[in-house]
């Protein structure tokens, strides 16, 4: 461990490949704010790219080694950091290049846990929710003041960014990050506080089955300093008897160690009161709504209420949280027409979003527009997915969005359509995705996926203002 944070103290560049990635993005972020001059490479250029390029790192986005900075190529190889993302297939022409020339080369796990290992770090994991839980977890802090950094897995609609930084990193006390249970990234982290939000089936490219995703969840766990913390979500399944740390539950409003009462909840904001184990948060308000919203902030608070941060300064934090973009983000919110766009992915997530719009939105007409995220997770859940979209008044389907996936004969967005059972649901592609919307009852709209259907966004808005 030692020599590894030696390496990362003596480098004097940095060269990310797959920067555009939210998780690559934050440490790029991280680099460059330290002043160590950061390079990438991405496929496409996105806002987060052309953000990152505002802020001095230079991006192209050809697979082309004559594209690799000069400097790079200059300084002696144990000055450069090279970094990748699982997302990079090995056959990548530039990754091949620093691989065959002898420079080390890192995934972004083991970078994340380099940086982050060296500080009292808050670590939530979870199949979803924990970009969610995380930033709130980080907006907290951030009023309160505390010494720390963090390292998000979106961008928080308060900082307009996915890295908060302490004015002197390199000295701050606590870290918070994301613990991504994709690739098994997660275990590269030995966090003082863990969170485990959800654990749902998902990856089976990566995981045999359900059993052996909960079994890596338990050793993440077990990874969590022994004068530490584990905030767990009431009701999920790990063997936690041989663990020498705290470990609280919390729930949405099921009795547990935090979970919230007296709920009140309408199109504009929540307000709730939160039962700790030792004394009662009241009159907490929050001005994004949904059931799931309410949910995460009660992990957030468990998270704040361990770290000694005052009743008073939970709650006036969260009185200002803005949210995440792409969770649960209001886009148009006016009498006439409701625009949310959502990340959404997971059936499990699916249902859990949709189910809190049909909570607020009681009388109105809902439409999904949901891209299918990855092959294989929609080969793997297509039943699933059909029943959670199933809650909706009206679906449209657009093609798989394959990210680092190559096609599987057989496997389409048509496999969700023939399952779904509401005769209101249509196929799309993005071009004809406007006339689509021509021809729908606009009271309520939902843009869901991880995919690039958030770059469709303000096209949508666009038309539905007109």
């Amino acid at each position: 461990m030692q020599s590894k944070i030696n390496i990362l103290k003596n480098i004097k560049a940095t060269y990310f490949i797959g920067i555009g990635g939210i998780g690559m993005s934050a440490l790029a972020r991280y680099f460059n704010n330290i002043g160590i001059p950061t390079y990438g490479y991405d496929r496409t250029e996105s806002e987060i790219t052309k953000s990152l390029i505002s802020e001095g790192i230079k991006i192209h986005y050809e697979d082309n080694v004559n594209f690799i900075d000069k400097e790079i190529k200059n300084l002696p190889k144990n000055q450069v950091l090279t970094v990748y993302t699982p997302a990079v297939p090995n056959s990548h022409t530039e990754f091949q290049w620093f691989e065959n020339n002898k420079y080390k080369i890192y995934k972004r796990s083991e970078i994340l846990g380099l940086i982050t290992n060296k500080y009292k770090t808050t670590a939530v994991a979870g199949t979803h929710g924990k970009t969610s839980v995380s930033t709130i977890i980080t907006h907290i802090f951030k009023y309160a003041e505390i010494n720390f950094n963090a390292f998000l897995g979106g961008i928080s609609k308060n900082y307009e960014t996915n890295l908060i930084l302490s004015s002197k990193p390199e000295q701050a006390e606590f870290a918070i990050t994301e613990a991504d249970e994709f690739d098994r990234s997660f275990l590269k982290l030995y966090p003082w506080c863990g969170i485990i939000t959800s654990i749902d089936e998902d990856h089976l490219d990566i995981y045999e089955d359900i059993e052996d995703l909960k079994r890596t969840f338990e050793k993440f766990a077990s990874q969590i300093n022994k004068c530490g913390y584990l905030i767990i979500k009431k009701n999920i399944e790990i063997e936690k008897s041989n663990f020498p740390f705290h470990t609280f539950s919390y729930s949405f409003n099921e009795k547990a160690d935090y979970y919230a009462k007296n709920i009140k909840t309408n199109a504009n904001y929540s307000t709730f009161n939160i039962e700790t184990p030792k004394e009662t948060i009241e009159n907490i308000k929050i001005n994004i709504p949904g059931n799931l919203n309410i949910e995460n902030v009660v992990a957030a608070v468990a998270a704040a209420h361990i770290h000694k941060i005052s009743e008073n300064k939970i709650k006036e934090a969260l009185k200002t949280w803005n949210g995440v973009l792409r969770r649960f983000e209001y886009i148009i919110n006016t009498p006439e027409i409701i625009y949310i766009d959502d990340y959404a992915h997971h059936p499990e997530e699916l249902k859990a979003f949709i189910g809190s719009i049909k909570n607020i939105y009681k009388d109105k007409h809902i439409t999904g527009i949901f891209q299918p995220h990855l092959y294989t997770r929609t080969r793997d859940f297509a039943e699933e997915f059909a029943n959670s979209l199933d809650i909706l008044d009206e679906i449209i389907l657009l093609d798989i969005y394959p990210a680092r996936e190559k096609a599987i004969e057989g496997v389409s967005s048509k496999l969700i359509f023939d399952k779904i059972k509401n005769k209101n649901k249509s196929l799309a592609n993005k071009k004809d995705l406007l006339k689509k919307i021509d021809k729908t009852k606009t009271e309520v709209i939902l843009t869901i996926g991880a995919g690039d259907i958030g770059n469709l966004v303000e096209t949508i808005k666009t038309k539905l203002e007109q």
